[in-house]
């Protein structure tokens, strides 16, 4: 938690940071234990909403906007409780103005909660006293944000109500009939298309959850288990902490969905061991960086933008987990072979450790692990399988009580072996834990993490559900592990008791509701930005502008598109940013695609607007993952950031290359080709990293660093060569639509260039692709597309579309014109395309190994261990 009266002229600690996220305010006597009640009262509240019971005993059953009033009146008070108003305000004490504010804050917002059966009777209809409501909310809500996130997202909310104001009077693109003020009153506070809309209800039903879980396992000693886990596996190779960093991010990147707390978390430890083996201050800070802002892009968190997407793009929690693994594994092992690239290039050696064993017996004792864990799987799936209708409804118990079974044992495993030891950044390296022994103390920690799993992944539990039982998992892990373990050693060790478990629990309760203050205030005050954008119709507007801008050319869409989302993320949190960036732009990414003949998933456009959005914690001058790890490090921030920007360009490529690739995200693809894609886009991305960093078995001439670009790319995209050589596509006359539609089998997918007005009355070409159904004749297939067309002056004209095809979900109109159709042409595989680039990888192969021949590496390598 923050200092007080910090010396202005000294660095920027790691307490500061983490107190712009939390709250900076630690006030002694009775508001201490009112914000602490507060806190609790919260994720009580939560974990209640989340679980069954409301609905078994009947009580306590809130409908959407209820919860999301009660959700936003706790976030907003605590915000006035927790966050001075500035930074040279007392942070010991809470000011009475405060204390009004927050209370006035929460009484507005509670408001919906108290009239919601009122409201409901008479939608539209504006009383004076909710005017007034309405106009007392979003000044605090403002206020609130501008405490806990700085000023410019409630800056940029307040342009978009003034442009709402001013529409009449804006220059000719940006025009519009302009907004009254109670219908702007009424649509941003008293309906849930403003603050209370899609992004709030996101972190009440489902982001409060998955951090209370990443609270509860971090005070459980989850976090300490992961850096230790991951220090004793990586800890010996060359660059071993630099690794062990990487690894132990990524874990806790699970669960965590901030990237200044995964910073602090794991960089406290694994910066100065990395100083140890010869990293400088900067490139170990940021390594630290690019692998804690990335924990924001591994599933199941996300930085709760995951949960967002789910309501944003329509499709299922568990079909965006799948979307986003793979980039994010591709990313992660890229960052470790670029921290041994480093280790190179700085001589490093690895450190013999104490027990060394043959490759072979570790290669012996890793495949029996993942035999044992796969065995084990299959049997807890099979026999839960057999369980459930055997025991109907008391199946549920059966499970808990062998969930209970499980701890316990994994307790009594945990017992004999030695305690997990102490996260200590001056121990020598020459003294690692011992893997066996590490993995075996801390198992109990997954339990949680696989209960959470298996209700996603398998029950198909909804994300909130999935996390309330994983919390209650956690819960009883967190109240009962320090007595059991005390109980359960032979030595005398003592771990706590029961009071000590409970004291955890709290502790774990209050900060996971410190910690969601920003993440409530944020949804709550890009619910205003998105509600303008609804009202007015600037989405629309914006389509055409940048239209304009990019002169209709995708690519460069995505580059200002990419540079919008680094420029808000700057100022932004996370999860705001996405929230803007994707309700202004991914529909015109999208339509721009459509219109350039590429169709762009949408999920494809979310995530390359998220991406955008977390590199902004990287990037300088603003990123403050980079000011916390250069605090840990007492390197300079700025260099550290600009380290950590070029140690991210992985992670800037990525979105680009998956707009162009969708493989990639999984869409459309089999198990096997699924492999076949994870295997090669990882060496693509690891060649990538080569070419960017200039080092591969030695530092790289200029023109292997283009090879290896090229390499990378074609590995990556090997359509776009093919694309060049043969044409994708046979251009056939609309009028022919009917007999090639015959001729085509069930399955095939045939295109369309469609001319005419939209559904706004606007006139553009764009492309939409058919999967050919099953049919009899091609006029049969065509009505099950859900097109009837006619002739005129040699145009094809569609003359109807049916209510619920394919072509009405395709947004096809009456009147539009079928310029041109195009049929996929038989061709050889594109992967053919592969052996030139791997022939050209070998030929760089050979002559670097030539090179390190004829001339040793002459750099003088680093110290192995520096004291």
């Amino acid at each position: 938690m923050a200092q007080q009266n910090l010396i202005p002229d000294n660095p920027i600690s790691t307490e500061d940071l983490i107190a712009k996220d939390v709250g900076a305010r630690l006030p002694t006597g009775i508001m201490a234990k009112v914000i602490t009640f507060l806190a609790l009262s919260w994720s009580l509240f939560q974990l209640w909403i989340a679980s069954p019971l409301p609905f078994i005993i009947g009580i306590g059953v809130f409908n959407d906007t209820e919860t999301r009033a009660i959700h936003l009146a706790f976030a907003l008070i605590l915000a006035f409780l927790v966050f001075p108003a500035r930074h040279s305000s007392a942070t010991d004490r809470v000011p009475y103005s405060d204390i009004a504010l927050g209370m006035l804050a929460a009484a507005t917002s509670l408001y919906l909660f108290v009239m919601y059966n009122e409201l409901a009777q008479r939608p539209g209809s504006l009383t004076q006293f909710d005017l007034v409501i309405a106009c007392i909310g979003l000044p605090l809500l403002l206020e609130a944000a501008r405490r806990v996130l700085g000023p410019a997202l409630p800056l940029i909310a307040l342009g978009f109500i003034g442009y709402s104001f001013a529409g009449p009077w804006m220059p000719g693109l940006l025009a519009h009939r302009g907004v009254q003020f109670s219908s702007l009153a009424n649509h941003q506070w008293i309906t849930t298309e403003g603050v209370f809309g899609i992004a709030l209800g996101v972190s009440t039903s489902f982001v409060f959850l998955f951090v209370l879980f990443g609270a509860l396992l971090e005070r459980a000693g989850a976090g300490h288990y992961f850096i230790q886990l991951a220090f004793s596996l990586l800890g010996h190779l060359r660059g071993g902490p630099a690794k062990a960093a990487v690894v132990a991010s990524g874990l806790t990147g699970l669960i965590s969905g901030s990237s200044i707390a995964n910073v602090v978390t794991t960089g406290t430890f694994t910066i100065p061991m990395m100083r140890k083996v010869g990293f400088s201050k900067e490139k170990a800070g940021a390594i630290e960086v690019a692998s804690s802002v990335n924990g924001q892009i591994m599933p199941p968190v996300m930085g709760a933008a995951a949960f967002l997407m789910v309501e944003y793009v329509g499709i299922p929690y568990i079909d965006i987990i799948k979307h986003a693994f793979l980039p994010a594994a591709i990313s992660y092992i890229t960052l470790l072979y670029i921290v041994h690239l480093e280790a190179l290039k700085l001589g490093m050696t690895a450190i013999e450790p104490k027990h060394h064993k043959p490759w072979l017996v570790r290669l012996t004792s890793f495949s029996f692990g993942c035999l044992l864990i796969s065995g084990f799987s299959l049997a807890i799936y099979y026999g839960l399988g057999w369980i459930k209708p055997l025991l109907g409804d008391y199946a549920a118990y059966a499970i808990g009580g062998l969930l209970v079974a499980v701890y316990i044992g994994l307790l009594k495993v945990a017992a004999t072996h030695p305690p997990l030891p102490v996260d200590d950044p001056n121990a020598p390296l020459n003294e690692l834990p011992e893997t066996r022994s590490v993995l075996l103390a801390g198992l109990h920690f997954i339990l949680p993490v696989v209960v959470l799993v298996w209700c996603l992944m398998v029950e198909r539990l909804s994300p909130g559900l999935s996390a309330f039982w994983g919390s209650v998992m956690l819960v009883g892990i967190i109240v009962t592990q320090r007595p059991l373990l005390s109980l359960l050693r032979k030595d005398g060790y003592h771990y706590g008791n029961f009071v000590d478990g409970k004291n955890d629990l709290i502790e774990a309760l209050i900060a996971g509701s410190r910690n969601m203050i920003g993440i409530g205030i944020a949804t709550a005050t890009a619910g205003i930005i998105v509600g303008a954008v609804s009202q007015t119709g600037v989405g629309l507007i914006l389509a055409d502008l940048v239209e304009m801008l990019s002169m209709g050319n995708l690519m460069l869409m995505l580059i200002l598109s990419a540079l919008l989302s680094l420029i808000l993320g700057m100022g932004l949190p996370t999860t705001a940013n996405y929230i803007v960036v994707s309700s202004l732009l991914a529909p015109v990414i999208v339509t721009l695609g459509q219109q350039n003949g590429l169709i762009v998933p949408l999920i494809a456009v979310h995530l390359f607007v998220f991406y955008f959005g977390i590199m902004a914690d990287v990037t300088p001058p603003v990123g403050l993952a980079s000011f916390a790890a250069a605090a840990v490090s007492k390197g300079d921030p700025i260099k550290t950031g600009i380290t950590a920007f070029y140690y991210s360009l992985r992670t800037a490529a990525l979105p680009f290359l998956f707009i162009f690739n969708t493989d990639l995200l999984l869409i459309d693809v089999s198990v096997t080709h699924g492999i076949i894609i994870f295997i090669i886009a990882t060496i693509a991305m690891l060649i990538f990293a080569m070419a960017t960093q200039g080092w591969f078995i030695t530092r790289n001439r200029w023109y292997e660093n283009i090879a290896l670009l090229l390499i990378s790319f074609t590995l990556f995209r090997p359509g776009f060569w093919q694309d060049l050589i043969v044409e994708p596509y046979q251009n056939i006359a609309p009028t022919h639509l009917v007999s090639t539609l015959d001729t085509l089998p069930a399955g095939d997918v045939i295109r369309m260039r469609i001319a005419g007005e939209d559904a706004i009355g606007k006139h553009r070409q764009f492309s939409v692709l058919f999967t050919v159904p099953e049919a009899d004749s091609g006029q049969q297939k065509l009505a099950k597309i859900g097109i009837e067309t006619y002739q005129s002056q040699g145009k094809t004209l569609i003359d109807m579309v049916t209510f619920g095809s394919p072509a009405a979900t395709e947004n096809l109109q009456f009147d539009q014109q079928i310029i041109d159709i195009r049929v996929p042409v038989e061709r050889w595989r594109k992967e053919w395309l592969w052996l030139p680039a791997i022939l050209l990888f070998g030929f760089i192969v050979r002559n670097q190994r030539r090179r390190l021949t004829l001339a040793p590496i002459t750099e003088t390598p680093a110290q192995t261990i520096i004291v």
